[in-house]
C-alpha cells in the first residue's frame, strides 16, 4: 500500500505567458522539491489548475512529472470528477502512466449522499490496481464524505486514504478513529498540519510546501521522530505566512508567492486572475519576514 509519510506537495502548474504549460519550469521546480526533501508529487491537484486544462494538457503534465522524477519520489496525480465514469476512467489512465498513487475528490456539485458516495470511491477503486486517496474539502465540493463514508471506504484493499481539507478538527478526529497500517490520513491544511499528526495522520499535502518545500519536510519528520517541540514551532511561526498564502483563492496567492522567489511560475488562467495590490502587498510582507524574497 501507500505508505509514504511526510510533506507532499499540491504542486504549481508552470504557465508562458500565453498562457500554455511551461514544461520547462515544471521540470525545474520537480528537481527544486527532489533536492530539497519533498517527500511526494501531487499534480493535477486544486493547486494545479486542473479545472482550467484540457485533458490532453493534463496528460502532458503527468507525463513529464513521471518521465522527470523517474521514480526517486512518489507522485500522486489529481484523477477525481463529479461524473463516476470519468473519475474511472482518467484513474485507470493514470494507473497505467505510471502514478504511485490517485487522489479522487468528492463529487462536487452533485452533492451525493453517504450511499452516493461510497458507490463513486468504490466504482474508482474497484478499476485501479493503485492506491487511492479520498480528498475532503467541502469548502470547494460543498459536501462532506460522510463519517460513515470513510468508516466503509477505509476497509476497501484499494483505498488507502484520506486527504482531509474540511478545517474541522472534530470531524478529523472522528474519522482517526479508522487509520490504520492500510488507511492513512493527510492534513489538507497547512495551518493544521501538527493537530493532524496529533490525532494520527501521516503528513501533509501542502500548498505551503510549494514554496517553503525543506521547511514543510523537515517540520512533520521532526514531530513524528518525536521532536514535537520544534514542529510546533515551526507551524505557529509559519502561521501568518500559511494565513497570506489563503488571502485569496488558491493558487492566486502561491504562484504570486513562488515570482516573488524568483520561481517564474507565470500568471493563471481565467475565471483566476492577478491578486489585488493590497493583499499583494500583505503577502509581500509576509515573505519578506520569512526570508524568502
Amino acid at each position: 500500500m501507500f505508505n509514504v509519510k511526510g510533506s507532499i506537495v499540491a504542486l504549481v502548474t508552470p504557465f508562458h505567458e500565453d498562457g500554455s504549460v511551461n514544461f520547462e519550469k515544471l521540470k525545474e521546480i520537480l528537481e527544486w522539491h527532489v533536492e530539497s526533501g519533498t517527500d511526494g508529487i501531487l499534480v493535477l491537484g486544486t493547486t494545479g489548475e486542473s479545472s482550467t486544462m484540457t485533458h490532453e494538457e493534463d496528460d502532458a503534465v503527468v507525463e513529464c512529472t513521471l518521465q522527470t522524477i523517474k521514480g526517486r519520489i512518489p507522485v500522486i496525480v489529481g484523477s477525481g470528477s463529479n461524473c463516476t465514469q470519468t473519475a474511472v476512467e482518467k484513474s485507470k489512465k493514470y494507473a497505467d502512466m505510471g502514478a504511485d498513487a490517485l487522489l479522487v475528490i468528492s463529487p462536487y456539485y452533485n452533492k451525493a449522499n453517504a450511499q452516493g458516495m461510497i458507490a463513486h470511491f468504490t466504482a474508482v477503486a474497484d478499476a485501479v490496481d493503485k492506491p487511492v486517496i479520498l480528498y475532503n474539502v467541502p469548502g470547494r465540493t460543498g459536501c462532506s464524505i460522510n463519517e460513515e463514508a470513510v468508516k466503509v471506504l477505509s476497509k476497501h484493499p484499494n483505498i488507502c486514504g484520506i486527504k482531509e481539507a474540511s478545517g474541522n478538527i472534530a470531524y478529523a478526529a472522528s474519522i482517526a478513529r479508522y487509520l490504520s497500517d492500510d488507511f492513512v490520513m493527510f492534513s489538507g491544511n497547512d495551518d493544521m498540519v501538527i493537530p493532524l499528526l496529533a490525532l494520527g495522520g501521516s503528513g501533509v499535502i501542502s500548498v505551503w510546501a510549494n514554496i517553503m518545500p525543506k521547511e514543510v519536510h523537515e517540520m512533520v519528520h521532526n514531530y513524528r521522530n518525536g521532536n514535537t517541540d520544534a514542529a510546533l514551532a515551526t507551524q505557529l511561526n509559519c502561521l501568518d505566512l500559511i494565513h497570506a498564502l489563503f488571502i485569496e483563492v488558491n493558487p492566486i496567492p502561491v504562484k504570486e508567492a513562488l515570482n516573488m522567489m524568483g520561481k517564474g511560475v507565470g500568471g493563471y488562467r481565467l475565471p483566476l486572475c492577478e491578486m489585488s495590490e493590497d493583499h499583494r502587498q500583505a503577502l509581500l510582507t509576509q515573505m519578506k519576514e520569512a526570508g524568502l524574497c
